[in-house]
C-alpha cells in the first residue's frame, strides 16, 4: 500500500500518518514514512530521538546525481538511502526529502533529481510507504503519482480547508492518480455538512475533536499513545482504505 496524506497546514497530517505507520508496523509489515511537508514535524510524532537527515541535503546527492556543468543523471543510485539513512521508532522507517533551496545557487536539478528517483524506488520496491505531503503535493511527478495507491486528504471543518482539498484532487488528477479520498478530523459531528460540500471526493472516515491530542502536543508523547478515539478511527479509516485498494 503507497498513501500520499495531504491537506492544509495544520490539519492534522502527521498525526493520521504517523498513526496508519504504526498500526501498518503493528501487522508485521515493513513500513517507510516519508516527511514530504517542509513545515511537517512527523520525526515528533513517531517518537524519533533523532530526525534523520534531510535526502536534499546529503553531500552525495550532487556526486551521485550531477555528472558535469549542469549535466544531471535522471536515475542517480538511491537503493541504499534507506538503509544508510533511515531512522526507526516504533517498527516504523522515517525518512525526511527535505527542500530544495532556489535562492542564489545555480541549478539544482540533481537535488530534484535525486528526490524523485528516490521516491520512485520506494515507492516501487518498498511494502509500505505513507507520505506526509504538503498541500501542493509539489514532491509527486507523473512518474512517482503513477506509483502510489491514494492521495489521503485530510481536513478540518471548514470551508477552507474543504477549498483545500478540492484543490488537492484537481492536482491529483492532473497527474493521473485516480484514488482521492478524504478523511474529517477534529470532528464534532460534522460529516453530513462536510459531505455535502466535498461534492465528489469521498469521505471514508472521521476522527473525533480529542483534547488528549491537544494534550500530547505539550507534553510531547505521540498521539497514538494516548487517544484511544485516535488509533479506533484511523483503524478503521486503514480498513476501509485496504478494502478499496485491493478489491
Amino acid at each position: 500500500m503507497k498513501i500520499a496524506i495531504s491537506g492544509k497546514g495544520g490539519v492534522g497530517k502527521s498525526t493520521i500518518a504517523a498513526t496508519l505507520s504504526v498500526l501498518y508496523a503493528k501487522e508485521g509489515r515493513k513500513v517507510i514514512a516519508i516527511d514530504a511537508d517542509p513545515d511537517s514535524n512527523l520525526a515528533d510524532i513517531l517518537g524519533v530521538s533523532e530526525t534523520p537527515p534531510p535526502l536534499s541535503k546529503l553531500p552525495l546527492v550532487r556526486e551521485r546525481a550531477e555528472i558535469v556543468n549542469g549535466i544531471f543523471r535522471v536515475n542517480p543510485k538511491v537503493d541504499d538511502i534507506v538503509e544508510r539513512f533511515g531512522v526507526s521508532s516504533r517498527g516504523v522507517t522515517l525518512m525526511v526529502l527535505g527542500t530544495i533551496e532556489k535562492g542564489g545557487r545555480g541549478c539544482f536539478c540533481p537535488e530534484s533529481a535525486f528526490l524523485r528517483a528516490f521516491l520512485k524506488h520506494v515507492l516501487v520496491k518498498e511494502d509500505i510507504v505513507i507520505m506526509d505531503m504538503e498541500a501542493g503535493i509539489e514532491h509527486l511527478g507523473r512518474a512517482t503519482a503513477k506509483n502510489v495507491d491514494v492521495m489521503l486528504v485530510v481536513l478540518e471543518p471548514s470551508l477552507k480547508a474543504v477549498e483545500t482539498a478540492k484543490r488537492i484532487k484537481k492536482l491529483s488528477g492532473d497527474l493521473g492518480l485516480k484514488s482521492i479520498f478524504a478523511v474529517l478530523n477534529k470532528s464534532r459531528g460534522e460529516e453530513e455538512k462536510i459531505k455535502e460540500i466535498l461534492g465528489d471526493i469521498p469521505l471514508i472516515g472521521s476522527i473525533p475533536y480529542d483534547e488528549k491530542i491537544i494534550e500530547s502536543d505539550i507534553t510531547g508523547a505521540p498521539p497514538f499513545e494516548i487517544s484511544e478515539d485516535l488509533v479506533r478511527s484511523v483503524k478503521g479509516i486503514k480498513e476501509r482504505l485496504d478494502k478499496l485498494i485491493h478489491t
